[in-house]
């Protein structure tokens, strides 16, 4: 492990120049990036939204709600690494479109499921296992997007701006989950499960269009020539030496596993609030709404003095706001709690970003990107597996509550093991 004494040189960052909150914005290329962002995650958070409540709608199971998070995971999970390895030796902006197009081919698939004349001969068994084989799908094109699109952005904009670039990034990638789920129980409702799919695939079309207007960069020369296992072993070594980095991302994949109320939330709108697919839209958007605004303040008063005491306060206010969303019985605490819950998320994706941006050598960020992402979907489409089987093992509000339970238990824990982080400054 390091010291927080080695790492304080590589994340100090030089104020000779009066901050500009708006300096990453200046490069167009980034701007290509993190508005395609936006129209990835609000397209794709879209059809999560509809998929899992015309699911729980047809089945009233819970368990349904959880594979579909555990669907994801599995094959992204196994192709991560393998996508970080690709990132690092390939043309990222190819990689993506290339992963871009085999989610668009899964979306496309998907509609086809849904047209009346396609499911006049589908039984409910037939569709679930096609929304099942769409969502394992788009996990695999996501282990080779996601690692070759956060690797991609440290080349886009100076390194003394890569603290704002992960703001801005952040901002971007939240103000999505705002109008994804925010849009979703409107559009179901008013176009309809197969009319809300069109408008995905056309979102996800521009996309591509944004990322094909960003310049080929070229490859990092590697210092070794290693095979690929040594190459995986490499980036993993690398992360579980960095002790920043390794509780950073045990501090997000812990809270969200067990705090994660996301994917359950079907189960509130319906059966312990009463307020339908367009509460569920509002509920589904409070935490971004929470996350964006908060990511907004932080573009001008940056949460990087005193990181490590901001992060673990920020996990903390995490499990305490999930601890009020389970023992609520008005919708509109439950929404303002969830707001909460997204507030603190996001200054911790901010410290995160920003010691992912600055510590890896180019040569190694699009393996420890990928460590990172598999961190990250444990947390959020395991964590989707694990809520639905403890809302039917336990019932919905029990499983909630010890979810946040075991939040509080891995801020304190962690909290005793890190205190030589305290000293560290990423500005």
């Amino acid at each position: 492990m390091t010291s927080a004494g080695d790492v304080i040189p590589l994340l100090s960052i030089r104020k000779n120049v009066s901050y500009d909150p708006y300096a990453a914005l200046r490069f167009p290329e980034f701007r290509n990036l993190i508005v395609g962002s936006f129209l990835i995650t609000t397209a794709l958070l879209i059809q999560e939204v509809v998929l899992g409540y015309e699911l729980y709608r047809l089945t009233h199971d819970p368990l349904v709600l959880g594979f579909l998070g555990l669907a994801e995971a599995i094959p992204f999970i196994g192709l991560a690494l393998f996508g970080g390895y690709l990132a690092d030796r390939r043309d990222k902006r190819t990689l993506m479109q290339q992963a871009l197009l085999v989610i668009i081919a899964g979306s496309v698939i998907l509609t086809w499921a849904t047209l009346p004349s396609t499911q006049q001969h589908l039984s409910q068994t037939a569709m679930l296992l096609i929304a099942y084989g769409v969502i394992a799908l788009l996990g695999l094109a996501r282990g080779i997007f996601s690692p070759a699109a956060a690797s991609l952005k440290p080349f886009l904009v100076p390194r003394e701006h890569y603290g704002n670039s992960s703001t801005w990034s952040s901002t971007f990638w939240q103000a999505g989950a705002i109008v994804g789920p925010g849009c979703a129980g409107f559009l179901y409702a008013g176009v309809g499960f197969t009319g809300t799919l069109l408008l995905v695939i056309a979102m996800l079309a521009l996309n591509f269009v944004l990322i094909s207007r960003i310049a080929k960069r070229p490859v990092p020369a590697s210092p070794t020539q290693e095979n690929l296992w040594a190459s995986l072993r490499e980036g993993l070594r690398y992360v579980f030496n960095q002790k920043i980095i390794l509780y950073a991302i045990s501090l997000d994949m812990f809270s969200v596993l067990f705090g994660g109320v996301v994917a359950i939330l079907p189960i509130f709108a319906d059966d312990i609030l009463g307020v339908g697919a367009q509460g569920l839209g509002i509920l589904r958007a409070a935490p971004a709404v929470g996350a964006m605004l908060t990511v907004i303040y932080c573009s001008y008063n940056p949460p990087l003095q005193k990181a490590w005491r901001n992060l673990l306060l920020a996990v903390l206010g995490f499990g305490l706001a999930t601890l009020v969303f389970a023992l609520s019985k008005s919708f509109w605490l439950s929404v303002v709690a969830l707001f909460f819950t997204g507030a603190c998320d996001s200054i911790s994706v901010v410290i995160r970003q920003t010691v992912l941006q600055v510590m890896p050598p180019d040569h190694l960020r699009g393996r420890v990107v990928a460590v990172n992402s598999i961190f990250i979907s444990s947390s959020n489409e395991l964590g989707a597996f694990e809520s639905g089987s403890a809302a039917r093992l336990m019932g919905t509000v029990p499983s909630v509550l010890f979810g946040a339970g075991m939040t509080l238990f891995t801020v304190g824990w962690i909290w005793r093991k890190s205190k030589d982080l305290f000293a560290v400054r990423l500005s």
